[in-house]
This record gives structure tokens, sequence and C-alpha cells, in this order.
């Protein structure tokens, strides 16, 4: 696993479930919200240079892992790929630029550098490309960087309270799935969502996540894990842009879809569940 970020706690428990949440919204954005809390455990200085080095940090490893080439440490031999992607890509291919920051940060991750958990390190690279892709790179908007990732910890905290966001615990779903709701949500605040289309957003992305196995190959965050953040950053931009062709009502409300990804964690079994014991880690021959 790469060396954690410092960054600066959640935001208080003046809410513990979405209901609760968008109640609070009725004066004020779910950003707003959780900068009020925020500013509940330290000032706002502190508080806006955390935010400030969090975003930095993963620019960062954004930036490092596409200059990188060669294998990763281990012995699965895996080889660095967004590097190598990014030096053969087209003008065009917008959307393979996402997967490819995505797959920088986890190489960086696999390979012992700095990352931020975002929810945790295996899925350290969902948020970053996200951002990156949307916000167009470590220039952005000191306002856009703190509307989403401040309605991006509001939704993760929510997820911590009433599920989990630890692979270990309860899969993949909690984490990757985790990570991909946040970053909806997120993307769905920048660019003008309601407080019910960010919602939307990411109950969309934690209910197309549920179920997910963590099943790494020889226990390195490699296998599956490189890919599966570049794919859930597609889902959480795709979550995005369905929440944002409605209004925000929709049938099964966030609560719900993290109530039954606790329940599917806790009915999993501990083979599927970080432990290298089902799944592609006995699937697939180590080389």
């Amino acid at each position: 696993m790469g060396a954690e970020s410092a960054a600066p706690e959640g935001p208080a428990s003046s809410y513990s479930s979405m209901t609760e949440l968008l109640g609070l919204c009725a004066e004020a954005s779910i950003h707003e919200i959780a900068w009020a809390d925020g500013i509940g455990l330290r000032d706002a200085e502190t508080l806006r240079s955390g935010i400030a080095e969090i975003w930095s940090t993963m620019c960062g490893c954004i930036e490092e892992g596409l200059s990188l080439r060669g294998e990763l440490p281990g012995p699965l031999r895996v080889r660095r790929r967004a590097a190598e992607g990014w030096g053969t890509l087209p003008s065009e291919a917008v959307e393979e630029r996402l997967a490819l920051y995505a797959m920088a940060v986890n190489e960086q991750n696999a390979a012992g550098r700095r990352v931020v958990t975002a929810p945790t390190n295996g899925a350290a690279g969902v948020i970053p490309a996200v951002m990156y892709h949307a916000l167009g790179g470590g220039a952005a908007p000191r306002k856009h960087v703190e509307t989403f990732l401040l309605t991006a910890t509001a939704v993760g905290s929510i997820i911590k309270a009433r599920a989990s966001v630890s692979g270990a615990e309860a899969g993949c779903q909690a984490e990757v799935g985790s990570a991909c709701a946040m970053a909806a949500a997120g993307l769905t605040a920048v660019r003008g969502g309601t407080p019910a289309q960010v919602e939307n957003a990411a109950e969309i992305a934690i209910e197309h996540h549920l179920g997910l196995t963590c099943d790494p190959v020889g226990g390195l965050v490699q296998i599956p894990c490189i890919e599966r953040n570049a794919v859930a950053a597609s889902t959480a931009l795709t979550a995005s842009r369905l929440a944002l062709l409605g209004d925000g009502s929709h049938v099964v409300p966030l609560d719900t879809a993290l109530e039954t990804m606790r329940q599917t964690g806790a009915d999993m079994s501990s083979r599927y569940k970080e432990t290298s014991l089902g799944g592609l880690a006995v699937n697939v021959v180590e080389c």
C-alpha cells in the first residue's frame, strides 16, 4: 500500500444519514453544510489549507504516475500502463484520459508512493481522476475544488456511519463503491446539481457496485484493483450524468442502498473480503 497523505478530519456529526443531511439543505448546499461542520473542528484557514493540500497531493500523484514506466514491485511483475497509454493517446480520446488518471494513482499506490486515502488506499484513484478530468487539471478554481471535496466528504461520512468503507469488512463494494459514490456526488455538485441530484448520483454509483468482492491476486493492490479504479471513475461520470438528467426523484434512497451494502457485506464470505482466499485471487496463476 502507498503512503498516506495527511488529511483533515471529516465533518462533525450534524447528520448521520442522507435523509438527515437533505433535511438540512433547505437553507444551504451540501458542501456549505460540510464546511460549517468542518470549521466547528478547526479554523477556516486551516480547513481551507488542508483541502488545498489534499488536492495538490492528488494532482501530484496523477502527474507523477503518468510519467513513470517499468514494473510495479512484487512477484506478479505488473507493468505500469498509465504512462505508456498517455504517451500514445490521441487528442480526441477524452474519457480514456479519465481512465489513465485513475490508473496512474493506483500504480503509485502499488509502488508505495504517496496517495490520498479517498476513502482508502486501494480506492485512491477514483476521486482524483474524476476531479482532474472534470475540473481541467491542477489549476482548477478553488471554489470548485472545495465544493467537490466537501460534498464527497459529506457523502463518505454517511457511508462510513451507515455501512463501511473497508474492503476487509464488506468487500470492494465498500472501497471502490464508496469512492465512486463520493466522486459522483462531488461531480454533480460542481456541475450545479441540487442536493437531491447529488443524492441520486451517489445512490446510482453505490447501487451498481453492490456485491463487489475484494479479491486481490497475491494479496497485492494491483490486480484487479488498478483497472477497477479506472472503471469506477467512468461509472461515477455516468452516475452524475444520469442524475443531472432528472430532478433528483428516484425509487431507491441512498440510505436504503447503504443498508443493503451493509447487509451484503455481513453476508459475504470472508474469502471475498481482502483475504486473497477467493475469487481472482485463487483463479489466477501467479507468475
